[in-house]
């Protein structure tokens, strides 16, 4: 805007932000534009105005930037990414920027990266299941469309391995609709990166997704900004082009570093762990951004990444997640260590709207009773080996050993399977009936008779 005031009172600067004093008429996420001693330019956004001094993040970092020779322009607007279904097939930096070589795509409009609030009202309920292909989460922990289900995981596990294949197979079954995927990587390192984009163009894959990508090396700002670009486009897929949109995140663990660094530079108050008091509200404006709005076809289902800090689930990033989702899916570094993949600890995870996804009409009519059954006969498998081990095998009845049988039958031929392995719901509930049949068809106390009658192989 060239009407629009240029400030030089840049009054210090304090990690990614600067703070500039004697500004009006200044709005709260206002776009910024900062001219270094070179003439060169850097956007930010207005983080805090108090007293006449507005806190401004800059998204390229402050690197060479001085109180005496940096200017600073207000543009009155807020952040916005050009949007178009053209970005599907591309790869992009957390400020929507394509950075695979290729030229900008056309662009339908321009939208603030902070998206709208969905009206509570407006929302519809989610109903309807999503095939993932993996077995652990179909038959047990159950992705519904619309849902937010986060993947809480440790350092080293394989959850990018997990988050990939999901992106490459998720799909609604009957109407055999792929997922136009959103996936978004946020301060990963360059092999990571370079990992991403060879997964989703080897698989094909790549066609209908769009990758945005915020490397280690990028400023923490623009991590901060790398969630609401993607999900600004994947609400534009969803509410006006009709698509289901499925937005993986990864790592959160990384956006809540960033945010307590940019915390720390404007000098407020920690809260738990050093981390800023407003993380809830922070985390909430990301994954509440997932739904269905009644009368659109679209939806948006996301699927949060996570590494849980000395693999603490209680720890503030993990913690908070799990007030706003709907359940976790939770990685054990013991199945990791045994050599099962994806190493899906069951027990601790849950899928809370699952059974509104699951049953007649939508999965199989067993699919309830046959989840319910399998965590009772695990955690039951569970209590007895950690007996065996004070008493051993020898002093366990024939039955509690039949379940010890399930347990590792169970984690080797259910919860393992190959990564490019997609295994049909039919397929998945086939194998957990063949896991239920090692136990006495007396021990089958949740599923109904007739069901037993007729999935139960009898030798």
């Amino acid at each position: 805007m060239s009407f629009s005031v240029e400030y030089r009172s840049v009054q210090k600067i304090s990690g990614p932000l600067i703070f500039v004093e004697g500004v009006s008429d200044v709005g709260f996420n206002e776009l910024v534009e900062v001219k270094d001693a070179e003439g060169g330019l850097r956007r930010g956004r207005v983080l805090e105005i108090n007293r006449g001094v507005a806190a401004v993040e800059v998204f390229e970092g402050t690197t060479g930037l001085s109180t005496t020779s940096t200017s600073v322009r207000f543009l009155g607007k807020p952040l916005t990414i050009p949007l178009s279904t053209e970005m599907l097939g591309r790869v992009f930096n957390g400020l929507g920027e394509p950075i695979d070589g290729g030229p900008a795509p056309f662009t339908e409009e321009y939208r603030d990266v902070n998206g709208l609030p969905m009206n509570p009202y407006s929302r519809d309920y989610p109903t309807q299941f999503i095939q993932t292909g993996v077995s652990a989460i179909d038959g047990m922990d159950t992705l519904v469309r619309g849902q937010k289900l986060p993947i809480f995981s440790g350092s080293g596990l394989p959850h990018n391995l997990l988050a990939t294949q999901i992106a490459r197979q998720a799909t609604i079954v009957g109407e055999e609709v792929s997922f136009a995927v959103v996936f978004v990587a946020m301060g990963i390192k360059h092999d990571e990166a370079a990992f991403f984009k060879r997964s989703f163009e080897e698989s094909g894959a790549l066609k209908n997704s769009a990758i945005f990508l915020n490397l280690a090396d990028d400023p923490p700002v623009e991590r901060l900004v790398t969630p609401r670009s993607a999900l600004t486009l994947a609400e534009y897929l969803a509410f006006e082009q009709d698509m289901h949109v499925l937005v993986i995140l990864t790592d959160m663990t990384n956006y809540a570093e960033a945010l307590r660094e940019i915390s720390a530079a404007r000098e407020e108050v920690p809260s738990r762990k050093g981390y800023p008091g407003y993380m809830y509200s922070d985390f909430a404006s990301i994954y509440e951004r997932a739904g269905r709005i009644k009368g659109r076809k679209g939806s948006i289902t996301q699927m949060p990444v996570l590494t849980m800090p000395n693999d603490d689930i209680t720890h503030p990033i993990p913690d908070l997640t799990g007030y706003i989702t709907e359940g976790q899916i939770v990685l054990d570094r013991d199945l990791h260590r045994r050599g099962i993949y994806p190493p899906i600890n069951i027990l601790p995870s849950l899928s809370r709207l699952m059974k509104d996804g699951i049953g007649k009409g939508k999965t199989r009519e067993d699919h309830g009773p046959v989840a319910s059954q399998l965590y009772s006969a695990y955690a039951r498998a569970q209590e007895l080996r950690s007996l065996s081990a004070i008493i051993g095998e020898e002093g366990l009845t024939e039955k509690d050993r039949a379940y010890l049988r399930f347990g590792d039958s169970f984690e080797r031929k259910f919860l393992n399977q190959g990564i490019d392995e997609n295994r049909s719901l039919e397929t998945t509930l086939t194998l957990a009936w063949e896991q239920l049949s090692l136990l006495p068809e007396t021990e089958l106390t949740r599923i109904p008779d007739r069901f037993v009658k007729m999935y139960y192989k009898r030798t």
